[in-house]
């Protein structure tokens, strides 16, 4: 799928304990080029991008027999892209060599010509071609519930003109699969019931945010994030439009 308006359309939920401190949404301000959230227990983020339309995203792989509480902070890889000037694909594999140190994850980095991807539980660095992905907690496509509705419903709001609330409608679909349906990853049921819908609540965790980035065909970018922390509505909305440098 290549949309004829845009050349990048990045929507995403950070999913995250209610507990963990962060910041929204912002240029950082130690280095103003980087747009991004902030996890201020570990210092990275999850999502961002730069003035230069570096861009690159994050997920955990679930995996909780094989956690390693001493393992290096994830989100340090993202800002990590951001800061540097080295090819999406060139990044990866320099994070490659090291990636045995952490946990479980798939990361997203591309730039103006580029977007790869790479996961510690999947072997290589891969080039995406352009084209409609779903990523959550597995590898890239994994064919769980909620990526393959959260690709469907994306789908049918990207066919033609993008209007934001209508994706953000579908970033807070909470609708959950029966029993049958859920992945198996080590979790307890009631942990998959929970965690299994495209915005998830619970007491303790959840989604945080939603984030949709556009970038068109001349080099516009608009971010938008939609901050919840531990509500069921919008709490508060950052928007950032710029011109890639």
């Amino acid at each position: 799928m290549k949309h004829p308006e845009y050349r990048l359309v990045l929507a995403a939920n950070r999913d995250e304990f209610y507990e963990r401190p962060s910041l929204p949404a912002g240029f950082w301000q130690e280095d103003n080029n980087i747009l991004a959230g902030r996890d201020l227990q570990a210092g990275g983020t999850w999502l961002g991008i730069t003035r230069t339309g570096r861009f690159a995203a994050i997920t955990n792989y679930r995996e909780p027999e094989a956690f390693k509480p001493d393992a290096p902070s994830r989100g340090k890889l993202i800002s990590g892209f951001l800061q540097e000037s080295s090819t999406p694909c060139d990044y990866l594999r320099e994070v490659a060599v090291r990636s045995s140190l952490y946990n479980g994850f798939n990361i997203l980095a591309g730039d103006a010509e580029t977007l790869c991807y790479f996961s510690n539980r999947d072997g290589g660095v891969k080039e995406l071609a352009p084209g409609m992905y779903g990523l959550s907690n597995h590898l890239l496509d994994t064919p769980w519930p909620k990526v393959d509705l959260g690709k469907k419903l994306l789908g049918s709001v990207l066919d033609g003109e993008i209007v934001p609330e209508k994706v953000f409608r579908v970033l807070r679909d909470r609708t959950q699969p029966g029993d049958s349906e859920l992945p198996r990853t080590g979790l307890t049921l009631e942990w998959e019931r929970v965690l299994s819908s495209i915005f998830i609540t619970s007491q303790i965790y959840g989604t945080r945010s939603s984030t949709l980035i556009t970038i068109d065909y001349q080099g516009n970018v608009s971010f938008t994030e939609q901050v919840f922390n531990n509500h069921p509505e919008p709490q508060q909305v950052n928007k950032y439009t710029f011109r890639i440098e």
